[in-house]
């Protein structure tokens, strides 16, 4: 089974990649949040540092693009080349309504002759591989047959499938029957991702699909960095990885970031996520909300792990 990390915007940035790859590891992939071209051609300081093969050491890193302009997608795609990557990711997947309304992400799925307009250019004249990343229409699963058709046209490296709407969001439950057509019809690669948040759901997944060769982690490994590695029969993280896990990622935003309160709302973003994994976190999940200044926060995060049982497993 190859086990991919999903790019989550905001959060899996390469600070955070690279404690969870040196803490827990079981990730074939490592996606990039993705990167928006724009009318310069130039990357943002924090998408240099996403890209950067420096901060991606020993990872197969894979940076996603979101845009609906093929001329802007292959000139992301030929300065990643630069850079020494061999594989791009298109995002048609984001729900978000800042994106979709500019016909992007999920938005794109909308306009399917225009899409496939983009698709005929880019693999027609980009000259490393690409994946996609898709869901299975905007208001209703069955949109997804005719997507699928055209899909299969083009040589792709994988098509990564979450299969719910766009204005589903992250709620209700994945469109199981309509992941199982296309793992039936598709003629490229299939990759899952979709509401995997524990080593059972896998596995119950597994008994479903025993074809599926390839998932894609999300939501589930920031609930539990170490998912993927429960997944292939390790051990459940403890309370040492833990704090060894958060110890990197803080110290990487005190570096990289400037301002209390910018490294903070990072943490506070990461525990609203993690914190379920530790006793009495309600309690000191408001500890962690109040604080301002990073010197208080320090103090908290030292107690919050005394209180627990050293060394047992989560």
């Amino acid at each position: 089974m190859k086990i991919y990390l999903a790019p989550l915007e905001g959060i899996t940035g390469w600070i955070y990649r690279g404690a969870l790859r040196e803490c827990f590891g079981g990730f074939d992939k490592y996606f990039v949040p993705f990167i928006r071209p724009n009318q310069k051609g130039h990357l943002s300081s924090r998408e240099k540092n996403d890209i950067s093969p420096a901060n991606n050491q020993g990872a197969y890193t894979v940076p996603q693009i979101l845009t609906n302009n093929a001329e802007d997608f292959l000139r992301t795609a030929e300065k990643l080349e630069e850079y020494g990557y061999s594989e791009v990711n298109l995002n048609l997947g984001c729900p978000s309504k800042t994106v979709v309304t500019k016909g992007r992400g999920a938005g794109f799925l909308a306009y399917p002759e225009r899409l496939e307009t983009f698709l005929d250019t880019v693999f027609g004249e980009c000259r490393i591989r690409i994946s996609v990343k898709t869901r299975i229409g905007i208001e209703d699963g069955g949109e997804f047959k005719d997507l699928l058709q055209m899909f299969n046209s083009y040589p792709m490296e994988e098509l990564i499938i979450h299969p719910r709407v766009q204005k589903d969001f992250y709620k209700n439950v994945p469109n199981l029957e309509a992941f199982a057509e296309a793992l039936s019809e598709s003629r490229n690669p299939v990759c899952y991702n979709g509401d995997l948040f524990s080593a059972e759901d896998y596995h119950r997944f597994h008994e479903m699909f025993p074809d599926v060769e390839c998932i894609m982690l999300g939501r589930g490994v920031l609930s539990n960095p170490a998912l993927a590695r429960e997944i292939r029969g390790g051990k459940s993280a403890d309370l040492t990885e833990l704090r060894r896990f958060h110890d990197l990622v803080y110290a990487g935003y005190c570096r990289e970031m400037s301002g209390d309160r910018t490294i903070l709302y990072k943490m506070k973003e990461m525990w609203s996520y993690m914190a379920p994994l530790l006793e009495d976190h309600k309690k000191y999940g408001k500890k962690i909300k109040k604080c301002e200044k990073c010197a208080v926060y320090e103090d908290v995060i030292d107690e919050f792990f005394e209180k627990q049982q050293g060394g047992e497993k989560i």
